[in-house]
């Protein structure tokens, strides 16, 4: 979101960590020290009614007159902006007083964000090369799951049962995050999202049975920051952008990868995201020969909290006083355009931070890249065959995590490749 201005007086009495969520259930000692339990990995790999492969990402209001509800449910989601004890008074309160102006800014991009229609279109041309490159997981049928917008997590689980998926019927399911670098801020929130809508649909909240047969069998393709179709992909954003400078000025542009930046106390507790973050720009880097000048800069801080830095904005208006003009910002985190790209870096950080100077430009979003595209075919296809619920990073949680929702999540996905072993055993 583009939320640079500080929140109000509420928020700074907010205390700076998100409290734990209550416990669920007991879960075992080796819970307790932090990472899953792996169940033994034997997956099948054909159904009669396909693969479903879900996309999820954190949405956008189509229009301006969702912006409110956009804006209440992010508020109020404490893996995203920890607010502390005070979040459900604090959350709405922001929301509402933010409605308002950020409704004036998707006007300006267009009257909603793109990120559905993106999502969209990046979902059903993967699954129609995964039609063609995976045939005995075929047919590949898309959907999309956000967290804060439509088609929300809830309602794409309903769609799921309501299309012969779970309910008695099994069938497997991906969960394909589109944040390429896994965070429990986003990632993690939309993976508790949806686990915690299995447990009320499939769960034993929802059925009786704490492992209901026949239940959706999932598995999760939860990062992927250095994959090379990805590097591919922005590379050759990248060097497109960069042939619009004139040779002499070439080899001096400095190159600014933007990443939507993590409340320190996130930071702090662990989260791996700032490191894969860094691990994809690095990746980029090797391939274009390591020929250019480039920092990781950090945007979208919003609040009081202090934030991961340097900020985008400040790094753009500093080197613009230095005398550096040619820059080139590359929105490193970010899998298709939406108002951090279209309003924050474009209107934000090139009209009004570099003053619209011709030196400064941006890179284009991934969207419908047929090179990003194929890397997502390619990932689910590899993940679809390696056998694997998650990976194994995802088991580990974060050293100073207490959130007892991300343990419980976590269990369960873990444990997925077991429960799918026992049906196949059943039938």
């Amino acid at each position: 979101m583009a939320l640079r201005t500080p929140l109000t007086r509420a928020a700074r009495r907010a205390t700076s960590t998100a409290t734990a969520a209550p416990a669920l259930s007991v879960y075992s000692a080796q819970w307790r020290r932090g990472n899953a339990t792996v169940a033994p990995v034997t997956q099948s790999t054909g159904s009669k009614k396909g693969t479903a492969i879900v996309f999820m990402n954190m949405g956008g209001p189509s229009t301006t007159d969702e912006v409110g509800s956009f804006l209440s449910r992010l508020f109020a989601d404490a893996d995203l902006i920890p607010l502390g004890r005070l979040q459900n008074y604090i959350g709405p309160l922001i929301a509402r007083r933010r409605t308002p102006k950020i409704q004036k800014q998707y006007a300006e991009i267009g009257g909603g964000s793109p990120i559905r229609k993106w999502s969209e279109h990046q979902a059903a041309e993967m699954c129609k090369m995964l039609d063609q490159t995976s045939p005995d997981t075929a047919p590949h049928k898309p959907y999309v799951a956000f967290r804060y917008a439509d088609p929300l997590t809830e309602d794409m689980y309903k769609q799921l049962l309501a299309d012969g998926y779970g309910g008695g019927n099994g069938g497997r399911a991906v969960a394909f995050t589109q944040y390429p670098q896994y965070s429990c801020s986003t990632t993690g929130s939309s993976l508790n999202e949806l686990w915690k809508w299995r447990t009320r649909l499939e769960g034993k909240r929802g059925t009786g049975e704490v492992e209901s047969k026949g239940a959706i069998n999932w598995s999760v393709i939860d990062r992927w920051p250095a994959h090379p179709g990805l590097v591919e992909a922005f590379a050759e954003l990248i060097e497109k952008k960069l042939a619009e400078y004139p040779a002499e000025r070439r080899d001096n542009v400095i190159l600014l990868f933007s990443a939507h930046s993590l409340p320190m106390s996130v930071v702090n507790r662990g989260d791996p995201y700032p490191a894969e973050v860094a691990a994809t720009v690095y990746a980029v880097m090797q391939r274009l020969g390591m020929k250019y000048k480039y920092r990781l800069v950090w945007q979208s801080q919003v609040g009081p909290q202090p934030w991961l830095g340097a900020q985008t904005s400040d790094t753009v208006k500093n080197l613009m006083k230095k005398g550096q003009t040619d820059m080139l910002l590359i929105p490193i985190a970010f899998t298709s355009d939406h108002i951090e790209t279209l309003y924050e870096l474009d209107k934000e950080v090139i009209g009004e931070d570099a003053e619209g100077h011709e030196g400064v430009k941006r890179v284009d979003s991934l969207n419908g890249s047929p090179t990003f595209i194929k890397a997502l075919a390619d990932l689910a296809k590899s993940h679809l065959h390696s056998g694997e619920a998650c990976s194994p990073q995802m088991i580990l949680r974060c050293p100073g995590c207490t959130s007892e929702r991300c343990l419980a999540q976590k269990e369960f996905f873990a444990r997925q490749s077991g429960q799918d072993k026992q049906e196949a055993a059943a039938a």
